[in-house]
């Protein structure tokens, strides 16, 4: 994110904005010759319409239009596209932003590109210098672009380990403790993580991440399903649903995103990240349809899909969560194409039977411009996962309502009284647009790291 941003010493250009109403008020602030090109070029200020100004030298500065929509001017995504349309290299500041905040987050999402694995580097975009009090957006910016990069990682260069050493990475950066669980020590404390990773000689790991941002404080749980690469497994998925499954990690990426948001705000909080790193592979040791697993939590699974596996993943990730007495536990992951289907690919489904922090999270959303939307956890379809061998299974017979069935599976998994939000998301941009450049995507995160900034020691220890 270095190259999206420059200092004042880059002596920059104005970027100036403005929406059709505001138009006629800029046109008079402008010196007469840039007022008469900008009407030359008919520039209404639609949004992303942007129009460079001329100058004795060059290019004197620029206009970006907002559109007529308050809501869409003060988005990130107003600004999204600025950093490819503005010319290679130059530097910036924003004059006019409704909201300087969202205006520099949205210019660093839209700088943003997966550019690791390449030999040239291409176009670079223009840079950005930030107005005074901008650590908030710099802050969630750089980990959105982190997050960013481990979903676009392809799965050849991203494993179990790699993914588990990236947690390790992260606490170390902000003095948290890590410890990553594998092995036979993963075998006896996380069965149903074993069962899921056991096909693959990329052997599974658990990492656990604690950080104390103030003593005595609420203890905040986010739990990440961390499949590197999911085939389906034995339940082979089709090639082309499994073109893009390298994102299939990308829970564990939102949780990752939120906890370093929260970290380094320094929120009042204490902080266990659990993600579920594995991979989902075809091979003579890959779990079956009809096994019967057990998981952490004691109760038996039968496999009636070895393709519905993140929730396996994510119920030994619940079951030790639950057993650190936790005052708020919030779960996310790729977890079905169900939820795709109702609600799109923006929109991630939010579960939990806690109206309060459904609001709270709801709320977040929209002030974050990270929107989610509640779907029930329905309790008349919880028998749909009834097994005759084992407790449970980990899919319903029925071919209907799967993100619910889904999220009922996990809830069998959270003890009654514990306040607990599941978020089910895609992780994806299918194609490019401002702020938003196809490929992996940190959904939530925001969102969720927001909403628990928002809320006090009693308000978040209210469930217990």
């Amino acid at each position: 994110m270095l190259d999206l941003i420059a200092d004042s010493s880059a002596a920059p250009r104005t970027l100036n904005v403005a929406s059709p109403d505001g138009l006629e008020a800029l046109l008079a602030r402008l010196e007469p010759g840039q007022a008469a090109w900008l009407r030359g070029h008919g520039f209404t200020a639609k949004a992303q319409e942007l129009v460079l100004l001329p100058g004795p030298e060059g290019i004197a500065g620029a206009v970006l239009g907002l559109g007529s929509d308050p809501q869409e001017a003060a988005s990130p995504w107003a600004f999204g596209a600025a950093p490819f349309a503005l010319p290679e290299g130059t530097a910036w500041r924003i004059e006019g932003a409704p909201d300087p905040h969202a205006a520099v987050l949205g210019w660093c999402l839209g700088g943003y590109r997966y550019r690791q694995l390449k030999s040239q580097l291409g176009r670079a975009p223009a840079r950005l210098v930030p107005p005074p009090g901008s650590d908030a957006a710099l802050r969630e910016a750089a980990a959105i672009c982190r997050g960013r990069d481990l979903i676009n990682t392809p799965a050849n260069h991203l494993g179990p380990a790699e993914l588990a050493e990236a947690v390790h990475a992260l606490g170390a950066t902000h003095g948290a403790t890590v410890e990553i669980v594998e092995g036979a020590a993963l075998a006896e404390g996380f069965p149903a993580v074993q069962a899921v990773g056991g096909g693959s000689p990329r052997g599974p790991r658990v990492a656990v991440l604690r950080w104390e941002g103030a003593k005595d404080a609420p203890l905040v749980a986010l739990c990440g399903k961390g499949v590197c690469f999911d085939t389906g497994g034995l339940d082979l998925k089709p090639s082309a649903a499994m073109l893009r499954m390298k994102k299939d990690m990308g829970g564990a990426a939102a949780v990752m995103a939120a906890a370093e948001m929260l970290m380094a705000a320094k929120a009042p909080i204490r902080l266990l990240l659990l993600v579920g790193a594995v991979e989902n592979a075809v091979s003579g040791t890959a779990f079956r349809p009809l096994d019967v697993i057990r998981t952490r939590k004691g109760l038996s699974v039968e496999i009636g899909n070895t393709d519905a596996e993140g929730r396996l993943v994510l119920a030994d990730l619940l079951a030790y969560a639950a057993e650190q007495q936790p005052d708020l536990v919030v779960d996310c992951a790729t977890l079905t194409g169900a939820a795709r289907v109702a609600l799109g690919p923006d929109l991630p489904a939010l579960f939990t039977d806690d109206d309060g922090f459904a609001g709270t999270l709801l709320q977040s959303g929209q002030t974050k411009n990270d929107p989610l939307w509640r779907l029930p956890l329905q309790g008349t379809y919880v028998s749909w996962l009834d097994s005759p061998v084992a407790d449970l299974n980990n899919v319903a017979a029925k071919p209907m309502a799967g993100a619910i069935i889904a999220a009922l599976f996990l809830k069998r998994f959270v003890p009654q009284g514990l306040r607990w939000a599941h978020v089910d998301l895609y992780a994806w941009n299918d194609s490019t647009r401002p702020g938003r450049p196809e490929g992996g995507e940190v959904q939530a995160a925001r969102a969720i790291a927001d909403a628990v900034m928002r809320m006090s020691g009693p308000e978040i220890a209210a469930g217990r």
